[in-house]
């Protein structure tokens, strides 16, 4: 057998472990399921009335935002599992196995994808009943729109892996991820126009690849001016990818090599 089919065999085996661990620890599905289920009804019947989101019903501004981040979000999973089975030496077990040292972090990677395919069926799902809906939006734009979520979240898997390998603790994880990407989705369009920010903010905002990216999807979904949104999200996404695949990979080796 070659070394990629071994390669995707081993990583196929781990992404089944990562993905029967979630029936054990329904707890995971948190961010996959209720906090978005929250966020949304928080924003959509709390604060809708009170924010200027232009000619759109504040539900269909609001929900590619929140959709974005969500599928952002999705990626502490990784986070905390890696940094769970370093603690535990369960990488050390890896690391004595005839199995390919790629295979761990692929598979958590991948892994990733299909629990934000669930992440997405439920946030259309509440989205609908709240009354969202595709504004003129064609199939294969709606579609484009999902294989950019899918791979906005498969960048920050990327970066949620680097975050749990340098954590020690599960809980280390979890604060070091809200403390560096929280505030970045607060900083964005995702629930307000970068507009109506102050300046300074307001061009931090238009820098922040959370603006570009749920920006990008009210243009597919909306019809908003595209601009240079739709194609800098993916430009964004590929370099997110180039930047921490690597970074996570050379920590791993480190992590495995103690």
């Amino acid at each position: 057998m070659s070394s990629l089919a071994v390669s995707a065999s081993d990583t196929w085996v781990l992404a089944r472990r990562n993905l029967k661990r979630i029936p054990r620890q329904p707890d995971l599905l948190i961010a996959y399921t209720i906090q978005p289920v929250m966020f949304t009804l928080l924003f959509v019947y709390v604060f809708g009335g009170a924010i200027d989101s232009g000619p759109f019903d504040y539900v269909d501004f609001l929900m590619p935002g929140i959709i974005v981040q969500s599928i952002a979000f999705g990626g502490f999973v990784t986070a905390l599992g890696l940094s769970e089975d370093v603690k535990k030496g369960l990488i050390d077990r890896f690391r004595s196995l005839p199995m390919s040292r790629a295979a761990v972090l692929t598979a958590r990677t991948f892994s990733d994808i299909l629990l934000n395919c669930v992440s997405l069926v439920v946030l259309f799902a509440v989205g609908f009943l709240a009354g969202f809906g595709f504004i003129g939006a064609t199939a294969g734009e709606i579609v484009l729109g999902i294989v950019l979520l899918l791979l906005i979240g498969y960048a920050f898997s990327w970066i949620f892996a680097l975050i749990g390998l340098f954590s020690s603790s599960p809980e280390t994880a979890n604060s070091i991820g809200f403390t560096v990407i929280f505030p970045l989705t607060f900083a964005s369009s995702v629930f307000v126009p970068a507009s109506t920010m102050p300046d300074g903010l307001r061009q931090f905002a238009e820098a922040n690849p959370f603006t570009t990216v749920s920006d990008a999807m009210r243009s597919l979904w909306l019809g908003t001016p595209a601009h240079t949104d739709v194609w800098m999200s993916f430009v964004w996404c590929f370099v997110l990818i180039a930047v921490f695949a690597p970074l996570a990979v050379a920590r791993y080796r480190r992590v495995a090599a103690k």
